[in-house]
Parts: C-alpha cells; sequence; structure tokens
C-alpha cells in the first residue's frame, strides 16, 4: 500500500507506541471501577449516544472502546488478555503506526455508522475486526478454547465471518451498518492481497485443468469384464479374475466370473 507508506514517512514520528495496552488498561479500570463503584455510572458516561453527542458530549465518538465487555471477573481477565495478544501481534507485524491507522479507521468508521443510523454502538465489531486481521496474519496461532481444547484462530475466523454474515442478512439495518463499517479496515488492508491471492489460485487452477486435458487425454484401465464391460474405475472394490476354462486371455469381474459362456477356440479340421 503505496500511500500507506507515504503516510507513515509523514506522520509515522506521531504514532502511539503499543496503542492497545492502554485500551485494555482502560477498560480494565472502567470494568473494575463499575462494579466496585456502580453509583459512579463510568460506563453511561462513557457509552456512544448520538442524541447526547449532537448536544456537546463530543468525547463519547470515541471513549466507547474504553467500554469493556460485559463479563464475569474470570472471563474479563482472558477476554483482555487475548485482546492484548491479538493487538500486540499486529503492531508486531506492522508497527504501530500501521496499528494505529487500523485500529482509528475501525473506530472512526464505527462511529460514522452509529451517527448515520442514529442508534448506539460499541467496540464489538471493532474488535472483532481486529481479531480477523490476526487470523490472516498468523492462521496457524493456536488457543485453548474452554482452556482445553487446542484450536487454530483460522477455524475460529470462519465463524467470525459466518457470525458477521448473519448479522448483514437478518439483524436490522443499524446493526447491519455497524457490522459492515467496522470491518472497513480489515479489507482497506487485505482486500488487494485477498483479491490477487483469489486470482492466483483461479489461474493455477486454469493451468493445471488445462495440462491434464492436453497431457492425459484419456486414463487408460487395467481391468474390463468380457461380458459387462466393467472396469476398476467403475467399481474400485471389484475383483477380476481370469477363467481357467475359456481357451483364451478372458477376464471376468466377480459377478460374471461364474456365470458366462466359456470361450472355445474352434479347431481346424486337418
Amino acid at each position: 500500500m503505496g500511500w500507506l507508506n507515504k503516510l507513515e514517512r509523514k506522520f509515522g514520528r506521531y504514532a502511539i507506541r503499543e496503542l492497545i495496552v492502554y485500551i485494555i488498561g482502560i477498560n480494565g479500570l472502567i470494568y473494575v471501577l463499575s462494579h466496585a463503584y456502580p453509583q459512579s455510572r463510568a460506563i453511561g458516561l462513557l457509552a456512544f449516544d448520538p442524541s447526547l453527542i449532537v448536544h456537546g458530549q463530543v468525547w463519547r465518538l470515541f471513549t466507547f472502546i474504553f467500554i469493556p465487555p460485559a463479563a464475569s471477573v474470570l472471563w474479563i481477565f482472558f477476554i483482555l488478555y487475548f485482546y492484548y495478544i491479538v493487538g500486540i501481534g499486529l503492531e508486531h507485524e506492522w508497527g504501530s503506526f500501521r496499528f494505529n491507522v487500523y485500529y482509528f479507521t475501525g473506530m472512526l468508521a464505527t462511529a460514522a455508522a452509529a451517527l448515520a443510523t442514529g442508534q448506539g454502538t460499541t467496540a464489538l465489531y471493532l474488535n472483532l475486526s481486529l481479531f480477523l486481521a490476526f487470523a490472516y496474519i498468523y492462521p496457524d496461532y493456536q488457543i485453548l478454547l474452554f482452556f482445553i481444547l487446542p484450536v487454530k484462530v483460522k477455524y475460529l475466523a470462519w465463524l467470525n465471518w459466518a457470525f458477521l454474515a448473519l448479522t448483514v442478512f437478518t439483524a436490522p439495518l443499524a446493526a447491519k451498518i455497524a457490522a459492515v463499517a467496522a470491518v472497513c479496515n480489515y479489507f482497506l488492508f487485505f482486500g488487494k492481497e485477498i483479491v490477487s491471492t483469489a486470482g492466483s489460485r483461479s489461474s493455477t487452477y486454469r493451468r493445471r485443468m488445462t495440462f491434464a486435458s492436453r497431457s492425459m487425454p484419456g486414463r487408460k484401465t487395467i481391468h474390463r469384464c468380457t461380458v459387462c464391460g466393467m472396469t476398476e474405475l467403475d467399481d474400485r472394490t471389484m475383483d477380476f479374475r481370469y477363467c481357467s476354462t475359456c481357451e483364451g486371455d478372458y477376464e471376468y469381474c466377480m459377478k460374471h466370473l461364474k456365470d458366462h459362456e466359456h470361450v472355445k477356440m474352434e479347431k481346424k479340421e486337418g
């Protein structure tokens, strides 16, 4: 992405290093605060509310990313830790500037979609876009599902794509727009590569099929029943035998080995 390279050369020094650490840290702080001091209404003050934003509470345009998922104390630790692994992994692969661009692009797209529909939003789909990017770059990375079952993230990514597709086809319009907007950053970063890879695979497949059709016009058979014409390609479990009574090399499938008219050579009169 040439445009991203140009931006990085110009603004790379302003990138926030280990951005995900700050985001996860504030998520954890808000979780503790909201449970220890429910009267603080910490989550309510950070939530994305279009009606309050247009009346001046502009901080809600981005503070929604600091609202932690609704989960038990045990699960919130592992959820935030997994977000940390994903974010650090992406920053290690891209560098701080590109990770910043990826995250903030998704955040701005999510906020714009929510404002357009007049509905509130959360960081659910934004965090999902981070995971999809991580799974694309590290498809064979394994996590312990339910702390027991090792699963590669690429399989979980397929489930998440299915979830997004289900959302687009069945959810209300606001949810459809939010889901699509939040993964715009994914297609911005990987779209060209995905299309290029798909085209390369398609052309490779066509070349292989062309080669096969030219170099192997027909598959030769080894066995053929004299009665019915069956070959090993018609039934791979079928056995073929030569008849010892027939005069000549006549082969039969097991169905006709005992049920055929024996071939006899005509004797010449001398």
